[in-house]
């Protein structure tokens, strides 16, 4: 991977961590289109760099992290599903990230949902913030479960854990982002171990790689967060899934049409 190519990337994840189009499908087709090989480096870049995108909600809601010690139970309880999920099927999980069909097949299904939810969900738009409750954010947490399939992302799949709870949809963004939080991090540190135990050379060559791909992705992701937050409470998710739905569509059209996406070692 070349710096450029390191930088197009992260820019990529800064952009689509949060919005509900799924940063790692992105980055995925990203990778497909710049001919990126996922050698052992790649991997853990791809999600390292999402880690480094988490940072920007630190400084944005650094307040918000020092609310109360109950705060970070409540972080936690959501945060178990998908970290037992992870570890059980993380082989697998592997495997899915190099699949650019499945990654389009999700966008699609997941952008239909979208679409649908501003009606499922419009009872909430005018609700006031409710507690969160330890039974809430368990609720949100095993939603987060459906987000390691490529495709379906993470931020989407909490929102609508968050609005199925009877949240509106700006409580549902903000425990969103602060539940990425403890999950990115500890993904980060996970591969970050992964791939040190195969050869600690590939992290100790390419670190600064990896430095610089974290900190486009926070500058990229701070500015994202702020126009997330203005479109959701002004337009809603339905722009988000029409945008999906036609990103699926055009690479599942690509794929048939033998068109070289596929990311291959």
């Amino acid at each position: 991977m070349t710096l450029l190519q390191a930088i197009i990337i992260a820019i990529v994840e800064g952009i689509t961590e949060f919005l509900p189009i799924s940063s790692t499908g992105h980055m995925i087709i990203a990778q497909a289109l710049l001919g990126v090989e996922p050698n052992q480096f790649v991997k853990a870049f791809t999600v390292i760099i999402q880690f480094g995108a988490i940072t920007s909600v630190l400084f944005l809601y650094w307040k918000r992290f020092f609310q109360s010690i109950d705060f970070y139970y409540k972080l936690f309880v959501a945060f178990i599903p998908a970290a037992v999920m992870g570890l059980l099927f993380g082989d697998l999980i592997d495997e899915m990230l190099e699949q650019v069909d499945i990654v389009a097949i999700s966008l699609m299904l997941g952008g239909w949902i979208l679409i649908f939810s501003d009606k499922w969900f419009a009872q909430n738009k005018e609700k006031e913030e409710q507690p969160t409750t330890y039974k809430n954010a368990f609720f949100v947490g095993l939603f987060q479960c459906i987000a390691l399939i490529p495709g379906v992302s993470r931020s989407a799949a909490t929102m609508i854990g968050g609005m199925v709870n009877g949240w509106n949809r700006k409580q549902a963004a903000e425990f969103s982002f602060f539940l990425a939080v403890p999950t990115m991090f500890a993904a980060s540190m996970k591969k970050t171990y992964d791939v040190v135990k195969i050869d600690y050379h590939i992290i100790t060559n390419n670190w600064w790689i990896m430095l610089v791909g974290c900190a486009v992705a926070a500058i990229v992701a701070w500015i994202s967060i702020k126009y997330l937050m203005m479109v959701l409470q002004n337009k809603g998710f339905a722009y988000f899934g029409w945008y999906r739905v036609i990103l699926g569509a055009t690479i599942l059209a690509l794929l048939m049409a033998r068109v070289p996406l596929e990311i291959v070692d």
